[in-house]
């Protein structure tokens, strides 16, 4: 992996990381700032590592097809956190870093000796990011947090769903992502601010409180007017239109319609032009409370038409439309190509690997994947010997006591 001196061109490539944790919530704020070039150090368990590295539904050749996305851009060195040898590693490894990442339960660095309070002792410009289920503060925070109980607590479960079902969750680990997300957002700040006064901070990314700050005006909504939202399945109260709609060949499409001006031009698609005028549709308030017979009206003329068709007339139209995609869709669409939404790269089993590329892009100074999850240990050398200082004879007993 680029070093410091030779990986100029990204924009975080002089920001060292130690990256404490595991699973999801930590690992995938490290993914993004070594995505924008940061030098991310993983330290994970001797001859265990990180769970990642067996999650996954499909597991060709025995490995995780998640681990080389969640890892790609960092470096794997092994300490047991557990021993006081290990964590005098650690310390010694941040006494140079600009950030560590963690997301263990609260108290968990404190008991090992790398409190933050500690670790400004030695490094007063470092940055300590911190992702919990409930934050590091208040009576929940000693409590075990994962992402499916920081989505409920958040308020987003709820939401979810048909009417006259259970609340259900999104196939993804949404409430992590997002709490991982908001960390690297706090790191950024934290960075920009040490660069005015020199001086680290915690950084405090709660799951539930990262939920939450993506549910809208839900809070106002029921303080001020009593309102609660609930379950709609595919919809939103009182937008329409803006559902999925079937077509003659089978396929599903997502039409949103919703804005007086664009109604107006799905109806001149529909070849009813009409219907932008009858008082029932013709504003968005209107088309609300009218939302049922409208998306059957809709339902019943799509339901002629063939998907291929039907989208070209809705795009230059300049009706917003689309299916919805699964990755074969994705790896097949020329959008996705000439955006290059989608990176491969060489990996030693599964040989050309596609994952999702670096997000945001920038004009100037854009992320990049370089390189795929690694060996566990893949960089000992490197960062014990290199960074750290070890001899090969220390590192070799080290090794052999189970201390890297």
């Amino acid at each position: 992996m680029p070093n410091r001196a030779t990986q100029g061109e990204l924009p975080l490539s002089d920001i060292r990381v130690v990256e404490l944790g595991q699973l999801l919530a930590g690992p995938f704020c490290g993914q993004l700032l070594g995505d924008f070039g940061a030098e991310v150090i993983k330290i994970e368990d001797p001859g265990v590592g990180d769970p990642m590295r067996q999650w996954g539904r499909e597991k060709p050749h025995g490995r995780s097809l998640w681990w080389p996305v969640v890892a790609r851009n960092k470096m794997s060195a092994t300490a047991n956190l557990r021993d006081p040898q290990g964590q005098d590693l650690v310390r010694r490894l941040l006494a140079d870093a600009d950030v560590l990442v963690e997301n263990f339960r609260p108290g968990t660095l404190e008991r090992w000796g790398l409190a933050p309070e500690q670790l400004w002792e030695i490094n007063p410009r470092l940055i300590v990011t911190r992702v919990t289920g409930y934050g590091q503060t208040g009576p929940y925070a000693p409590r075990a947090g994962f992402g499916s109980i920081g989505e409920a607590m958040g308020g987003i479960r709820y939401v979810m769903g048909e009417p006259d079902a259970a609340p259900v969750r999104a196939g993804i680990s949404l409430g992590d992502s997002l709490a991982a997300t908001f960390a690297c957002l706090g790191t950024l700040v934290a960075l920009h601010a040490r660069a005015r006064t020199g001086r680290g901070q915690v950084v405090d990314s709660a799951i539930y409180e990262a939920v939450l700050s993506m549910m809208e005006s839900l809070i106002p909504e029921w303080a001020v007017a009593g309102y609660q939202r609930e379950r709609t399945g595919a919809t939103l109260p009182n937008v329409a239109p803006s559902n999925v709609y079937p077509t003659a060949d089978g396929d599903l499409i997502l039409i949103a319609a919703n804005q007086d001006s664009v109604f107006g031009r799905l109806a001149g698609v529909m070849a009813q032009p009409e219907l932008a005028d009858d008082p029932r549709y013709a504003t968005h308030g209107a088309r609300g409370a009218a939302m049922a017979e409208l998306d059957g009206l809709i339902a019943a003329w799509s339901a002629t038409q063939h998907a291929d068709d039907l989208l070209g007339r809705l795009h230059e139209a300049g009706v917003p439309a689309g299916r919805i995609f699964r990755a074969a869709d994705m790896l097949a669409d020329p959008h996705f190509a000439a955006r290059e939404a989608i990176v491969r790269l060489p990996h030693p089993d599964f040989g050309e690997l596609p994952m999702h590329n670096v997000a945001p892009k920038l004009s100037a100074t854009p992320g990049r994947v370089r390189s795929v999850g690694p060996e566990l240990g893949e960089h000992n050398d490197d960062v014990w010997g290199r960074l750290v200082g070890l001899s090969a004879a220390d590192r070799t007993r080290l090794h052999d006591a189970g201390i890297i």
